[in-house]
């Protein structure tokens, strides 16, 4: 089948009449919506954990910082299952399905306004955030031969918009009301993604090749993953009992592989996890969020601190600034992930997608150092936002559009997904390594049973996260030789 060819089970004829149902502004329309909201659920969480760690009594930052956590790994869990339920049933199930897991997720944090439902809740949004990944199927399928352009350019320019409105909007509403009431309004905010995605987003026919959803592969895969980051956040509290849940993380990560070979229902297309461009940009996309979600956490965690807290002035560190003020450091972030991603179309289009991977990382990099360098300036938080943004974003843009051009249009939704589950490993994976970092030394603020890090755990996490976006470089390097992006003819 050639790129030109419709998708199984659409028609030509179909194709043009949802086109002709449903205008391309209303469909960008309801596209950039789904990715806007979900991206602000994921980023307003950072800022808003000390503020949720104090608003709850919750006594650690790695108890606090689980929730952002759960939150990124049922994402991993939505962005392989809603591709696959967007195959099976159509696209507009999958986009209502993803609202109401939304709606449900922010609900029951609302409604049960304790610590076990923002564990629970945050894992059920996870699931729902996914859908930020629907638009490069449904606009690809619907918009012809620019929508694979089209949804590439929605997914990076309304994840920019996302992250601003999760930054801002969130320390702008509990600088004025509480945290449950936040997640009442963020309620209402989602249910009305339920009637805009039912409305607007064409059902498409689903794909007949695709029978079965592999919901216990996935669940198999989420729970060995939070099993292994479990023994990694809670080993210096729970010592030897880590030991269980390690475990438990390497039997299941060790028998998933197995049934995954032998299953005629995988978690993965194996023909899209055989290919070398889709697997250094499912490595690359893991590392560099890894990066993200390291300098989200430690952020948010300085800026936050009081230095008054201290009673030595060797230990103190900290702004001092509210949940708002953290989220207005983030400004620059967003400014420059919404310009990272238009500067990184041309390159990748024209075939320097790995140039654009290395670039990206040193970047990020640069940003980092500067805060080891200056850590404890307001101004050197928005130089460094913006720095690490643009790296990033560049970096996303890439993986998301190299994976695109390798497979032909019934399996774009699939290939994203890959990508997508990647990236939420990344940020699960670079959120606990860093919560375990800021738990080795901690004190405890005066007059609470709240726990902080120590000062120099900040430089710490600073450079595991120059190290790690030092191997991107090094991934793209060893595996550049081995590289080859396919022609239209050949791709998956």
């Amino acid at each position: 089948m050639t790129d030109a060819s419709p998708p199984v089970g659409i028609t030509p004829v179909a194709a043009a009449q949802r086109v002709a149902g449903s205008t391309r502004l209303q469909l960008i329309g309801v596209a950039s919506l789904l990715v806007i909201l979900t991206n602000a659920v994921t980023f307003l969480l950072p800022p808003l954990l000390p503020v949720i760690q104090a608003e709850y009594q919750i006594t650690s930052v790695a108890a606090a910082t689980w929730i952002f956590t759960l939150l990124t790994l049922g994402g991993g869990a939505g962005f392989i299952v809603l591709p696959k339920l967007s195959d099976v049933t159509g696209d507009r199930t999958a986009a209502v399905v993803a609202s109401v897991a939304l709606t449900l997720g922010a609900g029951l944090i609302a409604v049960g306004n304790s610590y076990g439902a923002l564990l629970a809740g945050a894992i059920v949004m996870g699931l729902g955030g996914a859908a930020q990944l629907l638009p490069l199927g449904f606009l690809r399928r619907t918009l012809g031969e620019s929508g694979l352009a089209i949804s590439v350019a929605v997914l990076v320019m309304a994840t920019g918009v996302g992250i601003v409105i999760g930054m801002i909007g969130g320390g702008l509403i509990v600088d004025y009301v509480s945290v449950q009431m936040f997640f009442y309004i963020l309620t209402a905010c989602c249910a009305l993604t339920v009637v805009a995605s039912a409305l607007i987003i064409p059902q498409n026919a689903p794909d007949v090749s695709v029978r079965r959803i592999p919901v216990v592969g996935t669940t198999w895969l989420v729970a060995w993953i939070a099993a292994l980051l479990l023994a990694m956040t809670q080993g210096l509290e729970w010592g030897m009992g880590a030991l269980v849940p390690l475990a438990i993380g390497v039997l299941g990560a060790a028998t998933w592989v197995q049934a995954q070979r032998k299953t005629q229902t995988p978690v993965f297309d194996p023909s899209i996890a055989k290919s070398s461009v889709v697997v250094l940009s499912c490595v690359v996309i893991a590392l560099i969020a890894m990066v993200n979600a390291s300098f989200l956490v430690l952020m948010s965690n300085f800026a936050q601190v009081d230095p008054s807290w201290f009673l030595s002035p060797d230990d103190s560190y900290g702004l001092g600034l509210s949940a708002l003020d953290t989220g207005m450091l983030m400004i620059p972030f967003a400014v420059t992930f919404l310009i990272g991603g238009a500067v990184a179309e041309r390159p990748v289009a024209q075939g320097r997608g790995l140039a654009v991977f290395v670039v990206g990382a040193l970047t990020s990099v640069v940003g980092l150092a500067l805060l080891l360098v200056v850590p404890d300036q307001e101004w050197s938080f928005l130089v460094a936002s913006g720095v690490i943004g643009f790296g990033c974003s560049i970096v996303y843009s890439a993986c998301f559009a190299l994976v695109q051009q390798a497979v032909r249009e019934e399996k774009a939704g699939m290939a994203g997904a890959m990508v997508g589950t990647a990236m939420a490993i990344g940020f699960s994976l670079g959120s606990a390594v860093v919560t375990s970092v800021l738990s080795w030394t901690t004190h405890v603020i005066p007059g609470t049973d709240i726990e902080i890090a120590a000062k120099g755990q900040f430089s710490t996490g600073y450079w595991i996260a120059i190290g790690i976006g030092a191997l991107i470089v090094v991934a793209v390097g060893a595996l550049r030789s081995r590289i080859r992006i396919p022609s239209d003819a050949d791709r998956i």
